[in-house]
């Protein structure tokens, strides 16, 4: 059988690759299928053929999954946004939990035969909405980029973000077209308008405006329009990026209207978010997150805690009313005010937080003299850099409680952490981004 492109191959799908693509076998080779569902019969185009493997697009659907579904949102799969409208919920936490399972046997060296993955609500759960802008037709149009493009599908009703979202959008381009705003042109670098960002919390939304120029037309109708459309609104923010880059923001933000921060709570811990601070896009499933890495941590109340890459410090303060002392370390200066002023705001006075690199921090802490007794991490995609794990392994604390958005990072980190004399006990997955091929996984490290 020859998997040239174009040529036709009737298969059956059986699993799933990290990406959420389905995986079929023909003459022995592994072939992705885009938008494969477990249990598809189909005839396949071959859209590229490579050494070992082959990537396909289904012809057509002879025998469909039961585990496929239609699509509620009429937007996918041109939409970049999601990547699972087309099979049941029930089947991508199977992929996800897949996923994980894998990553940790076959790279992390590890045996996980029963892998838990707690499910949430997978419609309107993002607290935090970027739509792109662009002009469409001599109108000014927001949604989502079209997958591996920057070029921007409109959303009228997204199915994941809070309704509020598009509600606020849907004001800033009635803004946009009665005032005559011009649309920022990534070719060109010209236009004012380049982003409209609603973030959603227990008060209401915040609004902020990724613009080129502090000097946006009549901000009161603005101001009038969106408080119209949202009348939960609590401020409205400018933000002004003028580099030609695909960084969504610049680093200045300007309070147009009311408040320019945004309040909600997390395990019992109020924060006040700016719209430079990051926060967990689902807010049920962060919350269920981070109690599961507290049982984990089991904290004895003369226990010290460091957290790496802490952030606005969320997982710090949660966990600083469980033990003696709590230290963050984040590298982003933002982030670090932040925390600061969330702990004084909830009265946490055992909790203190250094900008710093993780492994620089961590070093001076040794110099310090502090040993933590638990060591909570959540890095970034990349995982630990080599710094941090080598630091983790000299500070040797009692338990590491790993809190992870990429299996494959993750799995890496713990084969290098058991080298290192500690023993995988638990771990447990969390679908923080339902629709999405994203999945987050808490694990417990115990030195041995």
């Amino acid at each position: 059988m020859s998997l040239e492109k174009n040529s036709i191959h009737e298969g059956i799908i059986t699993g799933y690759e990290s990406g959420g693509m389905g995986v079929c076998r023909l003459d022995g080779q592994v072939v992705f299928v885009e938008r494969g569902v477990r249990g598809d019969r189909c005839r396949l185009r071959i859209v590229k053929a490579l050494k070992n493997k082959a990537y396909a697009r289904i012809e057509e659907l002879l025998e469909p999954s039961p585990h496929r579904q239609e699509p509620c949102c009429p937007a996918f799969p041109k939409c970049g946004g999601c990547d699972f409208w087309h099979m049941k919920y029930e089947e991508e936490l199977f992929a996800k939990r897949q996923r994980v399972q894998d990553a940790l046997e076959r790279l992390g060296g590890q045996s996980v035969p029963e892998l838990e993955i707690v499910g949430g609500e997978n419609f309107h759960y993002r607290n935090k909405a970027m739509y792109p802008c662009a002009t469409e037709e001599g109108r000014p149009v927001a949604g989502f980029y079209r997958r591996r493009s920057h070029q921007v599908i409109p959303q009228k009703n997204c199915a994941i973000q809070s309704p509020l979202a598009d509600q606020l959008k849907e004001g800033v381009l009635r803004w946009a077209e009665t005032c005559g705003v011009s649309i920022y042109e990534e070719e060109t670098g010209r236009g004012l308008l380049r982003h409209i960002y609603v973030r959603t919390g227990k008060q209401g939304a915040l609004l902020t405006l990724v613009v080129t120029s502090w000097k946006v037309p009549q901000p009161e109708k603005l101001i009038a329009l969106c408080r119209e459309n949202c009348p939960s609104l609590v401020g409205i923010v400018l933000n002004k990026n003028t580099r030609q880059t695909n960084r969504v923001l610049g680093d200045e933000c300007r309070t147009l209207w009311g408040e320019g921060r945004l309040q909600d709570s997390l395990c019992g811990v109020e924060f006040s978010l700016s719209p430079l601070s990051f926060y967990q896009v689902n807010q049920p499933q962060a919350q269920r997150l981070y109690e599961q890495a507290v049982e984990y941590a089991a904290f004895s109340p003369e226990d010290t805690l460091l957290d790496l890459y802490c952030g606005t410090g969320t997982i710090t303060l949660v966990m600083a009313r469980h033990c003696r002392e709590a230290v963050g370390v984040e590298i982003v200066p933002q982030a670090v005010e932040d925390a600061r002023e969330n702990a004084r705001q909830n009265g946490i006075t055992n909790t203190r937080f250094l900008c710093a690199d993780a492994g620089q921090a961590a070093q001076q802490l040794l110099e310090e003299g502090f040993r933590p007794t638990v060591m909570v991490v959540d890095p970034p995609r990349k995982g630990l850099d080599e710094k941090a794990r080598e630091i983790l392994l000299r500070m040797n604390p009692r338990r590491v409680v790993y809190v992870s958005c990429d299996p494959a990072t993750m799995a890496r980190d713990i084969r290098q952490l058991t080298e290192g004399g500690y023993r995988l006990e638990k771990v447990r997955a969390f679908d923080l981004f339902p629709r999405t091929a994203n999945v987050e996984t808490v694990a417990l490290l115990v030195r041995a």
